[in-house]
């Protein structure tokens, strides 16, 4: 009996978790989404302006963050004249090893892709272009100080075989025209959206990024190892990612324009704080515009002439305020400070510089700001003291006791109010000053002041 009362109870048991397993299977059911029903993410990263170090932190590690937020794809549009080789392949790298896939969007019309844009555009698993864009353009140059130059014939074939071998090494894996890519490199030739995608460069040509994720949802791609991959971007949610707060100052300090600025406010604050020292916040902003300027000078292409130019801007500025040049020397400061600022970061790689109307309005009022305080220092020169005795010398007393010669070659002694202070008077041997009679203070000796009488309105003082 006992026996068939626990068959019994175990039965049960049996009964109730089995209804209890179907009830969370059913309840999962209900609430988990279909794949129809199931967003995608698409991490959206934009190339606008020159690639530089800065851009290459912000694109490098916004491929990794999708990564870890397992997104569905990086969209990466662009707009760039180029950049730098260095973090053109910092780039290229993330893209090729990242595990999401990654299409590349020249965007919006008027847009291009050129030079180092041309390799990036490429490297992705997607290549697209909107209508009105270009891209191409890609033959390496050589730098020195902002110039381009020169290659012989045998650095020339090297420089260009290893950029081709490089564009090559992926555009093949990823299915496109290697051969007619090449000639972007080799022949610098351009190509608008058309030609490119009839030239099967890019994959297909979009007019915004809405109208690509449309085109490629469902789309097969193949991934650079061979393996293959289809986008599932039914229900798409834009995750634009910009750059952070650090990002975005230091793309801001590396801008031709904000360069100059901080070298000119460098330069103006330490000069102020040596020719009046003490004002300690000139010194403090000086230093610091002149570190930040020092850290873009390390990631721009600057050159050595724009640099003369502003120095020897400054010197002219000195001189005029030194000698009476009637504002000739002013003027060819001016003139210098604006061709150097113009010269100072020219970069056949990008077309970057500073603007002209940057370089006139710095170089105006630094001019001014400079011979002013130029002309105060030397003005100081000539001042005297304003504390302590040497302040009375020059000044203008009165005489309160006769100043007489006593007997003997001593000097003669008697008392005077100065700045209304009584002090022992002396005049040199010989000489009677009465009492009422204005005197001058000649020297100080202690407690007792050197005068000499002064010609009043009612004749001179004997």
């Amino acid at each position: 009996m006992a026996s068939r009362s626990l068959r019994c109870l175990a039965f049960c048991l049996c009964i109730v978790a089995g209804l209890s397993v179907a009830m969370k299977t059913r309840t999962a059911a209900s609430v988990a989404p279909s794949p129809a029903d199931s967003s995608s993410t698409v991490v959206q990263l934009r190339i606008d302006g020159e690639i530089e170090p800065i851009l290459a932190e912000y694109i490098v590690g916004g491929i990794e963050q999708a990564d870890r937020d397992h997104a569905s794809l990086v969209l990466i549009t662009i707009n760039t004249p180029g950049g730098l080789d260095t973090s053109m392949r910092e780039i290229i790298q993330a893209i090729l090893k990242s595990p999401v896939p990654v299409a590349t969007f020249v965007t919006p019309s008027g847009s291009r892709a050129a030079s180092a844009g041309f390799f990036i555009l490429l490297s992705a698993d997607i290549a697209a272009m909107s209508p009105g864009t270009d891209t191409g353009a890609a033959s390496p140059l050589m730098e020195i100080a902002g110039q381009v130059a020169q290659m012989d014939e045998t650095l020339k074939k090297k420089i260009f075989n290893e950029a081709t071998a490089y564009l090559r090494s992926y555009v093949s894996q990823r299915g496109r025209n290697a051969d007619l890519a090449a000639t972007g490199v080799t022949d610098a030739k351009a190509f608008s959206e058309k030609e490119a995608l009839d030239g099967k460069l890019i994959d297909l040509e979009a007019s915004s990024p809405e109208d690509l994720i449309a085109k490629l949802n469902g789309r097969t791609i193949k991934r650079l190892d061979g393996t293959s991959a289809q986008l599932a971007l039914s229900h798409p949610v834009f995750n634009v990612q910009e750059m952070t707060g650090r990002q975005k100052i230091l793309s801001r300090i590396v801008d031709p324009d904000v360069f100059f600025v901080l070298l000119v406010v460098a330069v103006l604050g330490l000069y102020t704080e040596f020719t009046h020292p003490g004002l300690f916040a000139p010194g403090v902003i000086g230093g610091i515009a002149l570190v930040l300027a020092l850290f873009s000078m390390h990631l721009l292409p600057v050159n050595l002439a724009g640099l003369l130019m502003i120095a020897l801007a400054m010197t002219l500025f000195i001189l005029e305020a030194k000698f009476p040049t009637h504002g000739v020397l002013g003027i060819g400061g001016v003139i210098s400070m604006t061709l150097g600022a113009l010269l100072l970061i020219r970069s056949p790689l990008t077309g970057m510089g500073v603007r002209l109307s940057t370089a006139l309005g710095v170089a105006l009022p630094f001019a001014v700001i400079v011979i002013i305080l130029m002309r105060l220092v030397l003005r100081s020169r000539s001042w005297k003291p304003a504390v302590g005795k040497e302040e009375l010398i020059g000044e203008m007393g009165e005489i309160t006791e006769p100043v007489s010669t006593p007997s003997g070659p001593d000097a003669a002694m008697g008392m005077v109010r100065v700045h209304g202070e009584l002090w022992r008077a002396a005049a040199r041997a010989g000489e009677n000053i009465p009492v009422g009679a204005q005197v001058r203070v000649r020297k100080v000796n202690g407690l007792t002041l050197e005068v000499e009488p002064v010609k009043t309105p009612q004749g001179a003082v004997s």
